[in-house]
């Protein structure tokens, strides 16, 4: 399948206000799935790609088809698309998190990323992180960029930055026990899953600081 369908695809999620996770849900794939369809890794079999023309209400020539390319002032240039205003936001894009320093004041700063304005509703907060190392893979690559939201609050089997002992940030999926939180790498191979007591989470202490909501990969 050509490329255009992954850039397509893409421009018409945000363009929706539709997270990979959503629109996942939709489709009943993993959001993971959702951004390897975008980054041109995987590509869906066709019975997928038709129940995506359908949720955009989009044409299979033009999902297919036509690359949806942006002006300068972020509108689409295709005719069925021309008065579209994308209402995004940006981000900051942090190569670490430094311990005791609200997010929104850490000075690591990177770069910038955009995200609709949408996703903010609700005084939602969100903050990008470069990822290091391959202790995520298959499912994130050294390098890639995930777009977190600041939050504390998560669900079983969430992929969460957490920051240990203060001084260290790492990024896990994170699952909750009677016992205590368990921090799993999906490079199982070559990484340890690692326990954390009550104890553990009130002393050193183990603290959420963000779910991953998306990932931006570059190819």
């Amino acid at each position: 399948m050509e490329n255009n369908f992954s850039n397509n695809l893409k421009h018409l999620r945000i363009q929706n206000n539709m997270t990979q996770e959503e629109l996942g849900k939709k489709l009943g794939k993993d959001y993971s799935t959702i951004g390897k369809w975008e980054n041109g890794s995987r590509s869906p079999i066709m019975e997928d790609v038709i129940k995506i023309s359908q949720i955009f209400d989009v044409s299979l020539e033009k999902l297919i088809g036509d690359l949806f390319i942006y002006n300068d002032d972020d509108k689409y240039k295709n005719d069925d698309f021309k008065d579209i205003n994308l209402d995004v936001i940006k981000i900051p894009i942090l190569g670490v998190i430094k311990a005791g320093i609200p997010i929104e004041a850490q000075e690591n700063i990177i770069g910038y990323t955009d995200i609709p304005k949408d996703w903010t509703k609700g005084n939602k907060k969100f903050f990008g992180l470069k990822i290091s190392g391959n202790s995520m893979t298959p499912n994130y690559l050294d390098g890639d960029t995930v777009i977190f939201e600041s939050t504390n609050e998560f669900n079983n089997g969430d992929d969460c930055a957490v920051m240990i002992n203060g001084d260290d940030c790492t990024f896990k999926k994170v699952a909750k026990t009677d016992e205590g939180i368990l921090l799993q790498p999906y490079n199982i191979g070559e990484y340890d899953l690692k326990f954390y007591s009550k104890d553990d989470i009130a002393k050193l202490p183990v603290k959420i600081i963000g779910v991953a909501r998306e990932y931006r990969r570059k190819i």
